[in-house]
């Protein structure tokens, strides 16, 4: 019986350990994709700058770098990765501070020719961020609303 149990325990690591692989592997093979379209796009609240590169790829996938700019902070440089679900972008933010990496959710809503992002109740299990179920994402009270601006290619 001791056995019994040993063997599923490893089963059911190996199994966790596979579905981490895959999911790495096609996280890798969305930043990696040639886009169909992409857009820049900018917003500013008082001293504060969000900077937006949203690559388009197949499959409503969503890639894409954006710098938060925030005053008397340090500079949050990261890559997006993501989907749209209707005229919504749900996606990751990860970003490097220091020797430490942080990966947050984050929710960008299409009105017309405007982006906005979200403000939502953000949950973390097992250090993972998510936005918490059945609570709304709020996109009326915001700070931060995109408008369309030229691409610059970083030197």
């Amino acid at each position: 019986m001791k056995n019994l149990s040993l063997f599923g325990l490893l089963l059911v690591c190996v199994s966790f350990g596979s579905c981490n692989k895959n999911q790495k592997a096609a996280d890798a093979q969305t930043l990696n994709e040639k886009p169909i379209e992409v857009k820049c796009y900018k917003a500013i609240y008082e001293k504060d700058t969000i900077n937006l590169k949203i690559n388009t790829l197949k499959n409503n996938k969503v890639s894409g770098d954006m710098v938060m700019k925030f005053a008397d902070m340090p500079v949050k440089d990261g890559k997006i990765a993501g989907e749209m679900r209707g005229d919504t972008l749900f996606a990751d933010y990860t970003f490097a501070l220091g020797a430490n990496t942080f990966k947050n959710p984050i929710a960008i809503l299409k009105r017309g020719e405007e982006l906005i992002l979200g403000n939502g109740q953000i949950e973390t299990y097992l250090g993972a961020s998510y936005f918490a179920k059945g609570k709304p994402i709020d996109f009326d009270k915001v700070k931060f609303k995109f408008t369309a601006v030229d691409c610059i290619e970083k030197k």
